[in-house]
């Protein structure tokens, strides 16, 4: 009994993770999508639709479904808009939200934003209420195993880096959002394609909380995240790496 309990248990989180992995791929497909409509379908001339590509390929998302993506922007059988809204929200324990969406139907997105808020001790705020705590920047993500860090340091310096962040795992430099697609085509003309690139809110001044407290916040978000017109969560919260899943 205890080898089948073990059993439906890895099976029970493959297919956690087997959803959680189809909405990625979906929410990506959706960018791809928007960012193609957005410009030209061409990501060479499309820095939007480039940057849509790079990350997709970073979270191992297949051509096919990339192509697909990409064809469904030019394909006269869908003529879906997609707004891009964002929304702010305020939890408790001084917790900010910064919540970035792709959406065919605000009302709905709202309501749906603002019921997960409520039922998790936070409201929606107004435009600015939250983003006044974040800095928003472009981030290009390297494996430091792939690469000089002592050249990366000095190239994105002569490029007007704001930052560049040795994280363990990868090297990230850090723009102005204006300048964050020559800022990537500079990067990648010396050091090749990024393992990812993007523009992220960064939190002024992050906040650690309790680990039972921290839980609870992740939680919540991942409530976010899993919403399909939710694209990204950005929160003030400074993680704490030794807290346990």
């Amino acid at each position: 009994m205890a080898g089948h309990s073990q059993f439906k248990n890895i099976m029970h989180r493959k297919g956690a993770q087997d959803a959680k992995r189809a909405k990625l791929f979906a929410k990506l497909a959706r960018e791809i999508t928007v960012a193609a409509k957005s410009g030209m379908p061409d990501p060479r001339q499309n820095p939007r639709l480039r940057n849509a590509m790079i990350n997709a390929r970073h979270e191992n998302m297949p051509n096919d479904r990339i192509n697909k993506a990409l064809l469904k922007a030019t394909s006269n059988d869908d003529n879906t808009h997609y707004d891009e809204m964002r929304y702010e929200g305020i939890a408790n324990n001084g917790v900010f939200l910064i919540i970035e969406t792709l959406t065919d139907n605000k009302n709905r997105t709202a309501s749906e934003i603002r019921t997960i808020l409520n039922k998790n001790g936070g409201i929606l705020g107004e435009t600015g209420s939250a983003s006044f705590n974040f800095d928003k920047i472009g981030e290009v993500k390297y494996d430091s195993q792939n690469i000089s860090k002592e050249k990366f340091f000095d190239f994105s310096i002569d490029k007007n880096a704001l930052d560049v962040i040795d994280d363990g795992a990868y090297i990230i430099s850090t723009c102005n959002p204006e300048n964050f697609s020559n800022f990537r085509d500079d990067l990648e003309l010396e050091f090749g394609e990024p393992k990812k690139s993007e523009l992220v809110w960064k939190a002024k001044n992050p906040i650690k909380l309790e680990p039972d407290i921290e839980k609870k916040v992740l939680s919540f978000i991942d409530l976010l995240e899993e919403n399909d017109d939710i694209q990204r969560v950005f929160s003030n919260v400074s993680l704490n790496r030794d807290l346990e899943e």
